[in-house]
């Protein structure tokens, strides 16, 4: 099975993040993607400069376009700017996607530091896209700000599990990639389990985008009938490489290399 996956995130110019991300990962790990652009941005590897916000009937439109013909067999979310793009998103995927499985990676910030929701906008995201989620995806920082705990190490990350699944999702993955520490740990919590994944930390600033890469491996992989374990474990391995064979673009936080498992072929061609 291909797998469909319907990103609905922001576009990034510099193409490190967002839609260009997703788009990679999905294809690069034998999915098809379709997109809903919620926005434009000017960015680079150096930050956000500038973001210009897609009307929310447009986007529920290219939401419906796309579910009316090439269908989805899970949706993901990522960059949702205001509360009325929050919330036309979510009424769009309660009349034209019920029952399909969502993914939602809560943006709420580029990896420069630039905010890209508004505190509104992450009331309606909680209250309507997270709740009955298959999977959210936050960071520490991002769930600090849904749950109002001080997540700084990683007994706080086991001590911030109640107030997770208390937001209604299916499971959480929350990624430790913000601790310090020579370790990476992140911890999928469903509602009777906890388990810890772990990974060496990379000394690399070639990690632009790897919040939007990790959702949409995963989304992949669940598209594709994997387990959620299963689709997490190959989602953090697919990132791991694309990290290590990041091509060192730009001169702040560079982007990864997302066609890492795709080979291209040798082409013959007949000089006569």
């Amino acid at each position: 099975m291909i797998g469909r996956v319907l990103s609905i995130a922001g576009s990034d110019s510099g193409g490190g993040a967002g839609i260009q991300a997703d788009i990679k990962t999905v294809t690069a790990l034998g999915g098809y993607a379709a997109t809903a652009i919620t926005a434009l941005t000017d960015q680079n590897t150096l930050g956000v400069h500038g973001v210009h916000a897609v009307p929310p009937q447009f986007i529920a439109d290219q939401i419906k376009t796309v579910l009316e013909d090439i269908g989805a067999d899970v949706v993901k979310t990522g960059m949702l700017a205001s509360a009325e793009i929050a919330s036309v998103v979510a009424d769009t995927l309660e009349t034209s996607a019920n029952g399909i499985p969502r993914v939602i990676d809560p943006v709420m910030a580029a990896k420069g530091g630039h905010r890209l929701i508004d505190d509104d906008a992450i009331a309606i995201m909680v209250e309507r896209l997270v709740a009955g989620a298959a999977l959210i995806t936050p960071n520490l920082p991002e769930a600090q700000v849904m749950t109002g705990l001080k997540i700084a190490t990683v007994d706080d990350m086991y001590s911030a599990v109640d107030a997770l699944r208390s937001l209604g999702s299916d499971a959480v993955l929350l990624k430790g990639g913000h601790l310090e520490s020579e370790t990476l740990i992140d911890l999928l919590i469903t509602a009777d389990h906890v388990h810890a994944y772990e990974s060496p930390r990379l000394n690399t600033q070639s990690t632009h985008g790897t919040g939007c890469t990790l959702a949409s491996a995963i989304a992949t992989g669940l598209a594709q009938n994997l387990s959620l374990h299963d689709a997490v474990d190959h989602a953090r391995t697919y990132v791991f490489q694309a990290i290590m064979t990041a091509p060192g673009l730009g001169n702040g936080h560079g982007p990864l290399n997302h066609g890492h498992p795709l080979k291209a072929p040798v082409l013959s061609v007949d000089r006569e």
